[in-house]
């Protein structure tokens, strides 16, 4: 039986399955060991990654998990049972609470404050009127599912001596702090400073086959890696994933700024034509939205032929709205975005948007 799923030849979608040949991975992860490099232990390559990730993030220790839903989980248990409080707020779009299914009440018994409108940031005042003592507050930098916004700087340092003032702890859902980094051009230990926790991903920026770092003062983190063995991630022979993610803090890092100058301008062509519209206008990080003058459904029937004639692939999800005749995508810039020039990207929604009108 063939696979009914169209191949995949150019996307702008970054985790398409084009982003990088598993060939070229593996010859880099190659470099980084040699015939006495040892799959575990203080010299093994989780335990480099650790060492590596505490150092760019100004932190005591680090902890590698197999997922950033289990890092953050434990991040928010540990404060939660230091403090005796069982709430925590966050942004009501947080990936805490959109994707991973409340895993925080389930598994933990922690609740959520939603804090804040559902489509803008957070702000001092939302964190202000909150009624409750909070065991943590989580900041998500970039705000994905708002086009990867952000908070401006002396914004996010005032709502941080807010929450710190309430006894909550601050922690960054980190999971895309290189992109963060774009914008407000600190180190990322400058950045990671204001906030007791750290998570990062290494599979989104970095790209590496999957798994997160949680990154904290050296006692949190021992009480951490007693919840990533609760949770069952204290997994052995990790060391590939940690090599993929130090292939990508070498390759993929540093290019950042890139990806941001490259959205920025895909962005304003996009608002400069004028039949869809980019959000932010322009985009603070690599992240942004394309939001289309068409229903959700419509928009994934077009866009599945495109990538069916073409082997064009525009998005990796389509987000409907408040307005069923709207709906957007995200773009978020790398690599496989890179190959695609702004012009192009306006002509490629000019035929999706065709496609849309002649089965309307």
């Amino acid at each position: 039986m063939t696979d009914p799923t169209p191949p995949v030849r150019r996307s702008l979608f970054l985790h398409a399955p084009i982003r990088r040949g598993p060939r070229a991975v593996l010859e880099r992860m190659l470099a980084l060991v040699d015939d006495d490099t040892p799959p575990d232990g203080p010299d093994g390559p989780v335990a480099v990654l650790e060492r590596r990730m505490a150092a760019l993030l100004g932190k005591e220790a680090a902890l590698f998990f197999p997922s950033g839903t289990m890092a953050q989980q434990a991040a928010l248990r540990v404060h939660a049972e230091r403090s005796g409080r069982r709430a925590f707020a966050a942004h009501p779009q947080s990936h805490l609470d959109v994707w991973e299914e409340q895993g925080y009440n389930a598994v933990h018994g922690l609740w959520l404050h939603r804090t804040g409108d559902p489509f803008e940031l957070m702000t001092a005042e939302d964190l202000t009127a909150i009624g409750e003592p909070l065991a943590a507050v989580v900041w998500e930098l970039p705000q994905r599912d708002l086009g990867g916004l952000l908070p401006e700087w002396d914004d996010l340092c005032d709502q941080v001596a807010i929450a710190r003032a309430t006894g909550a702890v601050p922690h960054l859902d980190g999971a895309r702090i290189w992109e963060a980094q774009t914008y407000y051009r600190r180190p990322l230990a400058e950045i990671a400073a204001l906030f007791d926790t750290v998570y990062v991903s290494l599979y989104k920026s970095l790209l590496g086959t999957r798994g997160a770092v949680l990154a904290a003062d050296t006692a949190t983190v021992a009480t951490a890696r007693t919840w990533r063995q609760r949770l069952g991630g204290g997994i052995r022979d990790a060391w590939p994933l940690a090599l993929s993610a130090l292939v990508g803090l070498d390759t993929i890092a540093d290019r950042m700024p890139v990806y941001r100058d490259h959205a920025i301008a895909i962005a304003a062509a996009v608002n400069a034509d004028g039949a869809a519209r980019a959000y932010p206008d322009p985009p603070q990080t690599p992240i942004f939205h394309v939001h289309l003058p068409a229903p959700r459904r419509a928009v994934e029937q077009a866009g599945a032929a495109i990538l069916a004639e073409h082997g064009v692939q525009l998005y990796g999800r389509v987000r409907s709205g408040p307005d069923p005749s709207r709906c957007s995508f995200e773009v978020t810039v790398g690599e496989n975005a890179m190959d695609f020039t702004p012009t192009e990207v306006v002509t490629l929604l000019h035929e999706l948007l065709e496609r849309v009108r002649a089965v309307g």
